[in-house]
């Protein structure tokens, strides 16, 4: 176990002591702490794309399973000092985009649940609503899963028209966010063949 290599001593640390400057070293310290409990909370697949050292790797996936206790804290510190000894830009960049991932799949699910919600309740004048912002839409099969959501509320049944709104309405999310990235990306390819052209002009 990584744990059992760390025994809690200073020993590990003490080359920061001869560094010039304490004082940000111990802020540098204290954010990779932070970044080591943040990577402890990814799931394995999402840690596989940070492309950690085999050595930070395997002490993160050691320290996700463990209690908030001496022996995680003593862990963390061991990760963060790890992680001090190599450049943790990269990783703290992708760790940036799976938070940015995250943070858009949770708002994604609220818009869903919300647009669930009120096609339920106002029924057509939510719908028209929906349609003028997706006209791809398949209206036919929106009302039938609307109508069967209200009629399953008023018997007290079991919400399976409800869930399937909810995931028709996820997608119709879903591919809009799907297609604005896909104009941000042209744009993006529009601006570096320019950029191209401009540089042979100038040649």
């Amino acid at each position: 176990m990584i744990e059992e290599d760390y025994d809690g001593s200073d020993e590990d640390v003490e080359y920061y002591a001869v560094r010039p400057n304490k004082t940000q070293i111990k802020k540098d310290i204290a954010a990779l702490f932070v970044l080591g409990e943040e990577m402890s909370n990814l799931s394995p697949d999402q840690l596989n794309t940070l492309m950690l050292p085999e050595k930070i790797l395997q002490a993160v996936r050691e320290v996700s399973g463990m209690p908030h206790k001496g022996a995680r804290k003593r862990l963390l510190k061991y990760i963060a000092g790890q992680l001090h000894l190599i450049d943790a830009s990269p990783v703290i960049e992708k760790l940036e985009r799976i938070k940015n991932k995250s943070v858009h799949a949770v708002r994604e699910h609220h818009l869903a649940e919300q647009w669930r919600d009120r096609l339920i309740a106002e029924g057509n004048e939510a719908l028209t609503e929906l349609l003028d912002d997706h006209p791809e839409a398949d209206s036919q099969q929106l009302r039938q899963l609307i109508r069967n959501a209200q009629k399953e509320i008023a018997a007290a049944k079991p919400p399976k028209s409800a869930r399937m709104l909810y995931r028709y309405v996820k997608e119709l999310l879903l591919d809009e966010g799907l297609t604005q990235a896909e104009e941000v990306s042209a744009v993006g390819e529009d601006e570096d063949e320019e950029e191209y052209w401009e540089d042979q002009d100038g040649l």
